[in-house]
């Protein structure tokens, strides 16, 4: 498979001020693999440790963590000389060793030389537990399942998201049902590597529908393992509401949807817990479209979404056999299924954080608030081709923003104020502002 992050872990290796990386991200989203094939084609020798259950590990970072003696312990633990400029030493499931995580900050202040790529799929569940954390002694990496451009590639359809991201939109609409059939299946498939990966080679629904399924249950073993006890109920609970939650044409989240009389208070540390692994993203509404957005939270008012759409179709039980009546996928959950993909292309774009914006009445509302720290512009997603934007007009003749972007299953056309945006083409969006602001 090809990952876009694999070159910002190149970028990471020529850094002149490097450290100690983490990536960050969901479980089974690809971080071991994408560490793993880093170092298979980067460097001319990979030291990979697998922190779960490993009894060994937590003996040697328990002792001490002077860096020479913890380097000595990998090398008879991997059996391999460990070249500081030549090795890669992989961590995974490193929230599984405290003293591990603590390390860094000693690799990175006396042994800087060292290449140290660590991964933890519940990393943010371990700090808030009272992990001794190395703030600013390391470097961040988030990563999110396959795109729809990276999902394009792993069908051997690149050439197809080179023509987006190259703008040549004339020729984009040529193809435009190729497009629209990619971008079906992946509101099907979604972006989880092993589904990806199932589909790819055979095209079989009923083996993408099975790999889900897995993926799902791993979830809420997870649940029953790392979670407290009395809050695991909770978790579940919040996570299966999720759908219907989104199924609503007013997305806000409601808790009393959990449960009849479910309060705020009784899910708070389920809702930190899910934010924690990754499995979800809240989207808060701003009480005013003004910059820094953040400074405008409404904290009591906010979307939550799942990590892959893929994932979203099936916990919604939608039959992948849909996708042979037409435009019938896009008619049936159909604005839980765009928003969530737009999200989902949003996220790993590192310029651009997204919020959503109502009137004080509710009567009014955009979808996605997006700012690149300089402009926010209003985003208007639309599952097929109906094109009535009485909000985002609205919205514009309020506040003027410098540029309002609309996508759907249209063409591309900038007319005056409006960008309308194809939804298969929402993973170039910043490239968008960049040349319309």
């Amino acid at each position: 498979m090809i990952r876009t992050a694999m070159n910002d872990l190149h970028q990471w290796k020529n850094g002149k001020y490097r450290k100690p990386l983490i990536i960050r991200g969901a479980r089974q989203v690809g971080k071991t693999w994408l560490m793993q094939e880093f170092g298979r084609t980067t460097y001319q020798n990979t030291v990979y440790v697998n922190f779960d259950n490993n009894k060994r590990m937590e003996e040697l970072f328990s002792v001490d963590l002077q860096v020479q003696r913890l380097i000595m312990g990998l090398e008879l633990y991997s059996g391999q000389k460990i070249d500081p400029a030549n090795t890669l030493l992989i961590f995974d499931e490193v929230q599984e060793v405290p003293k591990a995580l603590t390390s860094l900050k000693y690799f990175n202040e006396n042994a800087p030389q060292y290449h140290i790529v660590c991964a933890g799929s519940l990393l943010g569940v371990a700090l808030h537990q009272g992990t001794s954390f190395p703030v600013g002694k390391v470097d961040f990496l988030d990563l999110y399942p396959l795109s729809l451009f990276e999902f394009m590639a792993a069908l051997g359809k690149e050439r197809f998201a080179e023509i987006l991201i190259n703008g040549d939109f004339e020729m984009a609409h040529t193809f435009r049902q190729e497009y629209i059939d990619l971008l079906k299946q992946y509101y099907c498939v979604g972006g989880m590597p092993e589904a990806v990966l199932h589909f790819a080679e055979n095209k079989d629904w009923n083996e993408v529908r099975k790999v889900q399924e897995r993926i799902l249950a791993a979830y809420e073993q997870d649940f029953s393992k790392h979670a407290p006890n009395e809050v695991v109920p909770r978790i579940r609970m919040l996570w299966n509401s999720i759908p219907t939650q989104l199924a609503r044409e007013n997305k806000k989240f409601i808790y009393g949807l959990i449960r009849e009389g479910a309060r705020a208070r009784e899910y708070e540390l389920a809702l930190l817990w899910l934010c924690d692994c990754g499995l979800v993203s809240k989207v808060h509404r701003v009480s005013a479209p003004q910059i820094p957005l953040k400074s405008y939270l409404d904290l009591s008012a906010f979307k939550l979404f799942v990590v892959d759409v893929g994932l979203l179709s099936c916990m919604a039980g939608l039959r992948q056999d849909i996708l042979l009546d037409g435009n019938a996928l896009f008619k049936e959950f159909k604005g839980a299924l765009s928003e969530q993909y737009v999200l989902q292309q949003l996220n790993p774009q590192k310029t651009l954080s997204a919020y959503y914006w109502t009137n004080e009445r509710n009567t009014s509302e955009i979808d996605f608030l997006i700012s690149d720290g300089y402009s926010l512009i209003p985003l208007e997603v639309k599952a097929e081709v109906n094109l009535q934007s009485k909000s985002l007009k609205a919205f514009r003749d309020k506040f003027s923003p410098p540029l309002s972007i609309r996508t759907a299953m249209t063409d591309y056309k900038k007319e005056n104020w409006l960008l309308n945006l194809p939804l298969y083409a929402i993973g170039t969006i910043s490239q968008q502002i960049s040349k319309h602001i």
